[in-house]
């Protein structure tokens, strides 16, 4: 059918109507663009089809720097303009606050800011992860399909900074080379790399099993010029995976990154931003939000304390404490608890309180100035949303990964009447892609 493309869809796809007004989510194309598509599955509600020919080329399409854009799931958005995709991440918040959220369209448009774009479009990412897959006696490595289970291997990838951006290939060719004719039953690799730094992190995702970690070492070392080898087991199903331990086979046992104007340290099961000038921008977001509420109470800074919950690493724990006078940090996963004490130390910071354990079940008591979230794409749980309506704290900032799931959560917290969100911030730390990071900030009621 003859389709014409008319928005971006929360997603890899783009959206069209059929002549009956059934919605049509077309891979392969972007919004303006005139296809000939092809139906692949239909539903009650929407079909999905695939461009097979571009008729008429949007005037937001364009040539990408990536020769794998279509092919790899890296980029879906990479040949649209960078300012269609910057108006459609901010059209894409507003839809789920209004539809998912429940939230009035004008008072949408007067709580949503505008999208803040804190790194360029391109090499960004500190961080991509190579999938794996055995064909006979060789190893095969490369990105994930955008449309299929198959796996792309790219000569380079424009999405590191430039001076990175063959890392993929040289890790695929060592430990591919490694890995002839004998099984190491890997699962996936990690490649994170810092240009403020320099320090460069292969992360082998293993079952345990007998390994060369010596001739490991050395070919992924020489391959790659990185600063830290690690191999990261684990055991279980594939759906419900359990890390088993961590071993360092060369160099340092966490990769190094300068956030804030400092230096913190992230293992491989830990997680951390793959934009650092992302994480900045968010950084800073959640920090200006303790500012202004200690302007607000006419108190200095350094007297204000927080919660810092899904805290990770310290992302926002170490600058919260920088500035506050006592922040109380919980995270549920024990490397990212492990992680966040060795930063703690290294900064010298003595005015925090980590606490390992789910967020709902070890939230602190007492009052309390500032909570700063930032749980995992799912969002809140029901148990932690009543948990932070059963707090006394005067602010609340929510970092949130996903759009649904945030709206989700704002109508939960709304209608519990005690708190009021006051601004959504959205925040792009994922050009080329539909992902896009949001700050909402919430007052108490009264």
């Amino acid at each position: 059918m003859k389709l014409t493309i008319e928005a971006m869809a929360y997603g890899p796809a783009a959206i069209a109507h059929e002549a009956s007004g059934k919605a049509v989510f077309v891979e392969g194309a972007v919004a303006g663009d005139v296809v000939e598509a092809e139906v692949v599955s239909e539903g009650a509600r929407f079909d999905r089809a695939r461009t097979l020919e571009i008729l008429e080329p949007s005037p937001d399409r364009v040539t990408p720097p990536c020769p794998y854009v279509g092919l790899c799931g890296g980029c879906p958005w990479g040949a649209l303009a960078y300012e269609a995709q910057a108006k459609a991440k901010r059209a894409n918040v507003r839809a789920a606050l209004e539809r998912t959220g429940g939230l009035a369209p004008e008072r949408v448009e007067g709580l949503l800011q505008p999208l803040a774009s804190p790194s360029e479009p391109w090499g960004y990412r500190n961080k991509v992860e190579l999938a794996c897959r055995r064909e006979g006696d060789r190893l095969r490595l490369g990105f994930h399909e955008l449309a299929g289970a198959g796996i792309v291997a790219v000569d380079a990838c424009p999405l590191l900074p430039k001076r990175f951006a063959k890392l993929p290939r040289r890790a695929a060719g060592a430990i591919g080379y490694l890995a002839h004719g004998r099984d190491l039953e890997l699962l996936r690799v990690g490649v994170r790399a810092s240009e403020r730094t320099n320090d460069v992190e292969v992360a082998l995702w293993t079952r345990p099993s007998a390994f060369p970690r010596g001739f490991a070492a050395s070919v992924i070392t020489e391959g790659t010029k990185a600063t830290g080898v690690v191999r990261v087991l684990q055991k279980g199903p594939e759906k419900a995976r359990k890390l088993a331990g961590l071993e360092v086979l060369d160099g340092r046992a966490r990769w190094r990154e300068r956030v804030d104007g400092h230096r913190m340290a992230v293992s491989a099961p830990s997680f951390f931003q793959v934009n650092t000038a992302g994480a900045e921008e968010l950084v800073q977001r959640v920090t200006g939000a303790a500012e202004a509420l200690a302007e607000e109470l006419g108190t200095p800074l350094s007297e204000l304390e927080a919660w810092d919950l899904y805290s990770g690493a310290g992302t926002f724990t170490l600058p919260l404490a920088r500035r506050l006078g006592w922040v109380e940090a919980v995270e549920s996963f024990g490397p990212a608890v492990r992680d966040l004490r060795a930063n703690l130390e290294a900064a010298d910071l003595e005015n925090v309180e980590p606490t390992g354990g789910d967020a709902a079940r070890e939230m602190p008591e007492g009052p309390i100035d500032l909570i700063v979230c930032d749980p995992p794409r799912a969002g809140l749980s029901e148990a932690a949303v009543a948990g932070l309506n059963a707090t006394e704290a005067r602010r609340l900032v929510y970092v949130s990964c996903d759009p649904q799931t945030l709206a989700r959560d704002v109508r939960r917290l709304e209608e519990a009447g005690v708190w009021r969100l006051a601004s959504v911030a959205p925040v792009d730390l994922f050009p080329e892609t539909y992902h896009v990071e949001c700050v909402a900030t919430f007052e108490r009621r009264g």
